[in-house]
């Protein structure tokens, strides 16, 4: 082909994107990827198409799957320049998510978008992307990254991740079992994973707090940026020995809305508020926001990540389970029946 134009002809760099750089980045993900690799990867990051045999132990597998972003806390990362965790936020929120109907994750896909490619922004938080995927026990297996020119302020980016895993037909967890009578476990948080951050964001701002503020011994940045805790090796272990009637992924809505999610119509999840302590970040966050009680369990996990619900005489035996694979849990309440028109979660 020729150039009729007299003017220099132009090339896709100078309409803003640089496809060295593209390349490069796939030349840092390549090794990242590679560590995530577990049986079932048949042909993974550089083709069209990723591909994964479904593990043949299962005798009726069911496909799960999940996908989400980061939120706003990717905010606060540009502001901070602090993205080593992201990664991780975007892997966990997927994985937990199938996690609730008993599902082994099995791969990951990533979307990465900016205005202009920063490759070492970009491998940072696609290192912390496949960090996560090894937490989880799942495959990086493939993904796409675009600069768009015009889309993006400068600096920025967003994040989505796509999440498959897979679970024995018999063996879902759907929370149809639940009974009045059976008890409500509840696992730690490592912080306030990614969710509630424009709440969050607004609370420093009108504090006028720094990233470099201690709160009990840690900074502000610290405690807001921690990743958000994958809870899969865990809990299938935990699966493989006791058996769970119901999980609760507490993600946006707080405790209130999402324990509700797995509760029989007729049935109320009865929380008792001193069964755990309000971690230091949400104590600062409510006082310094003056953020009313029911509003923190509506945006916040308030240190709870994930809810188990089990038969009364299981619990003491599953909290053990749970904290021998290194997580804190706690009797939060049982199972009540639940009063005509009443809410499905109450804290008393």
């Amino acid at each position: 082909m020729t150039n009729p134009s007299k003017s220099p002809g132009l090339s896709y760099r100078d309409a803003g994107v640089d496809i060295d750089a593209g390349d490069a980045l796939v030349d840092r993900i390549k090794p990242l990827a590679k560590k995530t690799m577990r049986d079932g990867v048949l042909a993974g990051i550089g083709g069209f198409g990723a591909l994964f045999e479904v593990p043949k132990r299962y005798k009726e597998p069911i496909l799960v799957s999940g996908t989400d972003g980061v939120g706003t806390k990717l905010k606060l990362a540009f502001e901070w320049n602090a993205h080593e965790t992201i990664g991780q936020d975007l892997v966990a929120m997927s994985v937990n998510d199938i996690l609730v109907q008993g599902a082994e994750s099995l791969f990951f896909l990533d979307y990465f978008a900016c205005g202009k490619l920063s490759v070492d922004t970009a491998a940072t938080v696609i290192a912390g992307i496949a960090k996560g995927c090894e937490l989880a026990g799942c495959a990086l297996i493939g993904g796409e990254t675009a600069e768009m020119p015009g889309m993006y302020p400068p600096g920025e980016y967003d994040l989505a991740g796509f999440a498959v895993g897979v679970v024995e037909k018999s063996k879902i967890i759907d929370g149809s079992s639940i009974r009045p009578g059976d008890a409500v476990i509840g696992i730690a948080s490592s912080g306030a994973h990614s969710n509630g951050y424009s709440l969050i964001r607004k609370i420093i701002e009108r504090a006028g707090a720094k990233p470099s503020e201690t709160i009990e011994g840690k900074t502000l940045q610290e405690l807001v940026m921690a990743p958000t805790q994958i809870y899969v090796k865990q809990l299938l272990n935990v699966m493989s020995q006791h058996p769970l009637k119901g999980l609760a992924h507490i993600t946006g809505g707080g405790l209130v809305d999402n324990i509700p999610r797995v509760l029989p119509e007729n049935t109320q999840a009865v929380l008792r508020r001193d069964s755990w302590s309000l971690p230091p970040l949400f104590r600062w966050l409510q006082m310094k926001g003056g953020v009313a009680d029911a509003e923190m369990v509506r945006v916040f996990n308030c240190g709870i990540g994930m809810v188990v619900v089990v038969e009364q005489q299981e619990a003491k035996a599953v909290i053990a389970s749970i904290e021998q694979q290194g997580l804190n849990a706690w009797l939060l309440g049982d199972i009540a029946q639940r009063p005509e028109g009443a809410p499905q979660t109450i804290l008393i």
